[in-house]
């Protein structure tokens, strides 16, 4: 299941593109955008898009556009549009321009006054809710505005006065003059002005009216000059009118717009709605959660973005709607950080063990290598001292069947270190285990012992000289595939999603630790430290991905 980066895979796009500079349809040239609405933070499906789009422009020596589609400023501010930023650079994109829909809005509103002049579109006093009931259905057409075949002065004059502020919110609407009866009811005289008193992030109190999206978004490509617009399948309905504004207005660039299947991730959601419900619910600790699908939420959790990168050009672009695996994603970033990621020893659950043959006051510093198949990762220095600490899990009294690790009265080798074997088990009153009694063979560093096969390898940390750390278990946030079939998807939010372990004990070197880095707890899985609450003293680590799938590794 191998891709390489550099050698992205055929799709119906790059095919029409193609196609496109071999006729010399834009004289040859390519040019993209990604255009989200700073209304809530980038999801994994926004990376799909961000792939797709800065993917094209660079294989066909073009440009990409970051352009914020800011024309509902009741929704945005400039939290979403720094982390948009931020998002995208961490991909490993940059954008050839940084515009806003907001920059066109004087261009927007004068296009608007062509389309009265030209007597294609109209004030209309009909209220929303009057409006949806003159749209028809799907079976059914239209009915006329009464106010459709208003003059062309009226209308030019009211549109002016709904720009000076003359009239209440929802007392009029700028509607494009089409077809009433189309069987495609977007093309339905829809709405391209409407009135919204509201503070804009970015042009403060300058405007009371806003442009709709459909209008918005096509005249902000042409002007921009982009040539292909890619966007999903959901707007498939919507390019007649794409293409109707910028035929009606005969903009001097008519980009291409093209519609590719929306990325659909089990055990997810991403509606921004319903990601924001999450936040403000507080089901989540924030936008950056890691157990979110938001791309700040993989960041936190420890993805690459070469991962994501990945896992974006492994799924695809097409034209049919389908499902992903969860699968999928955790297999680009575990074949990405078992590559990469660096080696360590952290006990989650320690259980005393004490070593009576070991000298007190002795401690050895023992080489480790950092990644076994990357020598020129280096080595890490690892003390060993009299008392360690194992995992409560890789001893058992009664032990199961084909059980490999300690048992009493049996040998078991520490990772990089010694054979060692249980002579004793204390227990406090409880009848709980508190600590083993061992001894170890000083024979055995780096060799077999003599006569006998040791066949388990365990994970320690010395006890004096480990550091104490906070470990957290990410899973996944929801009980089932598809949460959004479910009549609430909140009922199947997966309640043991996180798992904290405060009384971890990690090896010495990860008291250096960085952000940049991912590390493998070995036998345990792909952590990360996490940036927003490991403090100086205070190491806090969030588990990324099991080393494979269905959970942790112990042999």
């Amino acid at each position: 299941m191998s891709t390489n980066e550099n050698q992205p895979s055929a799709n119906f796009i790059r095919q029409i593109i193609h196609a496109d500079l071999k006729d010399q349809k834009y004289n040859g040239k390519v040019a993209t955008r990604f255009p989200p609405e700073p209304n809530g933070y980038l999801h994994i499906g926004h990376a799909k898009s961000i792939c797709l789009n800065f993917g094209i422009a660079a294989e066909f020596n073009g440009t990409c556009n970051l352009r914020f589609d800011d024309t509902n400023p009741e929704k945005e501010n400039i939290e979403y549009m720094e982390s948009i930023e931020r998002d995208v650079q961490w991909l490993g994109f940059e954008w050839a321009g940084l515009y806003n829909a907001s920059d066109y809005f004087e261009q927007l509103y004068n296009y608007a006054v062509q389309l009265i002049e030209q007597g294609l579109a109209y004030v209309d006093s009909l209220s929303a809710e009057q409006i949806r009931l003159y749209r028809g259905t799907l079976t059914e057409p239209g009915k006329e505005s009464p106010d459709r075949n208003r003059s062309i002065p009226d209308n030019l004059d009211l549109f002016q006065r709904m720009r000076a502020g003359e009239f209440a919110d929802g007392q009029y609407v700028l509607r494009a003059k089409i077809d009433m009866a189309s069987p495609n009811i977007n093309m339905r005289d829809p709405a391209i002005y409407r009135i919204r008193r509201v503070h804009h992030h970015r042009t403060g109190h300058a405007w009371c009216i806003y442009p709709m999206y459909d209008y918005t978004h096509c005249i902000s490509d042409a002007i921009e000059g982009i040539t292909h617009s890619l966007c999903t399948l959901e707007f498939e309905d919507h390019r007649p009118l794409y293409d109707w504004v910028l035929d009606k207005l005969q903009t001097l660039c008519h980009p291409q717009q093209i519609e590719f299947a929306r990325l659909q991730l089990e055990y997810t959601i991403v509606s921004k709605r319903k990601l924001n419900q999450l936040v403000m619910e507080k089901h989540v600790h924030g936008w950056d959660d890691p157990r979110m699908p938001t791309i700040a939420g993989l960041r936190r959790a420890g993805f690459t973005p070469k991962a994501i990168r990945d896992f974006c050009e492994r799924i695809g672009v097409t034209k049919q709607n389908s499902w992903i695996e969860m699968g999928v994603l955790e297999y680009c970033i575990r074949e990405d950080l078992n590559e990469n990621a660096l080696r360590a020893m952290a006990v989650l659950k320690p259980l005393r063990v004490v070593i009576d043959n070991y000298p007190e006051d002795q401690t050895e510093q023992l080489e480790i290598s950092n990644h076994p198949q990357k020598p020129e990762l280096g080595k890490r220095n690892v003390p060993f001292t009299k008392v360690i600490l194992i995992e409560q899990e890789d001893f058992a009294e009664i032990p199961p069947p084909k059980f490999k690790r300690l048992i009493t009265g049996g040998e078991v080798r520490l990772r990089g270190s010694y054979v060692i074997q249980c002579n004793e088990v204390i227990k406090n009153a409880e009848g709980v285990i508190i600590e083993l009694r061992c001894t170890y063979d000083a024979d055995t560093l780096g060799k077999n012992p003599e006569g006998r096969k040791v066949k388990g390898v365990i994970h320690w940390v010395s006890e004096q000289q480990s550091h104490p750390a906070e470990v957290r278990l990410y899973d996944r946030l929801f009980k089932v595939p598809n949460p959004d079939n479910e009549e609430n998807f909140l009922d199947v939010i997966n309640k043991d999603s996180l798992e904290v372990l405060t009384g971890c004990r990690v090896e010495a070197s990860l008291v250096n630790a960085t952000f940049e880095n991912r590390y493998q707890f070995e036998r345990t899985g792909y952590f990360c430290l996490d940036a927003i609450d490991s403090v100086k003293g205070r190491l806090v680590f969030n588990r990324t991905v099991t080393l494979r799938e269905g959970g942790w590794e112990k042999d």
